[in-house]
């Protein structure tokens, strides 16, 4: 009896690890299709040392984003996804939920990043370049990884406190951007996640 007691018991504490564990999977492939870092190809402009396919590559391999500025970079370098995946960089604009409040960054910069929340252009034809721009500043964060939250409406045209708010119905890309980069600047990026 006591035995059959003690199989039940093993039975009930194998079942629910198994529930547990594909719980806990299915909630890690959720947050992997929402992470733009796994999900979308990425862009980079500008005088890095990477180009767009050792971007990916790393990417694709490793879970991360990685640019670093060239030796005497002249001009400002920019990495670029789109919100929802696309062949180009371009495509259409994404029409957030009204219950999507903010975009979730994990990144490690050793400068001041301007990231700036691209809408689709004045024309409506899509998100090649025009539109708006919408931005907010990210701290440097040199030595460590950090993770930030930051709402939709902290995002305003250039930046000003008294721009043009973002409209999420309406959002291309992000477009992460050192305007005065130095040789061997780096941005890093873990995630990058949109909240539905």
């Amino acid at each position: 009896m006591k035995s059959r007691v003690l199989i039940v018991i093993g039975s009930f504490f194998f079942l629910l690890t198994i529930f547990f564990i594909s719980s806990f999977s299915s909630i890690q492939n959720d947050l992997d299709s929402r992470n733009l870092v796994k999900s979308s190809t990425w862009y980079i402009a500008g005088p890095a040392k990477e180009n767009q396919e050792t971007i990916n590559t790393i990417r694709e391999k490793k879970g991360i984003i990685r640019v670093t500025a060239k030796d005497n970079p002249v001009g400002e370098i920019e990495l670029n996804v789109m919100i929802t995946a696309s062949d180009s960089n371009d495509g259409i604009p994404t029409n957030l939920s009204d219950n999507s409040k903010f975009v979730s960054i994990t990144y490690k910069s050793s400068s001041l990043i301007k990231l700036q929340a691209r809408e689709e252009n004045n024309e409506g034809t899509g998100c090649v370049h025009g539109g708006s721009h919408p931005r907010v500043d990210i701290q440097a964060s040199p030595k460590k990884f950090v993770t930030i939250k930051i709402p939709w409406s902290n995002f305003k045209q250039d930046g000003l406190p008294n721009g043009k708010l973002l409209n999420i119905h309406n959002l291309c890309k992000f477009n992460f951007v050192n305007y005065h980069p130095v040789s061997g600047a780096f941005l890093e990026i873990k995630s990058v996640i949109v909240q539905n």
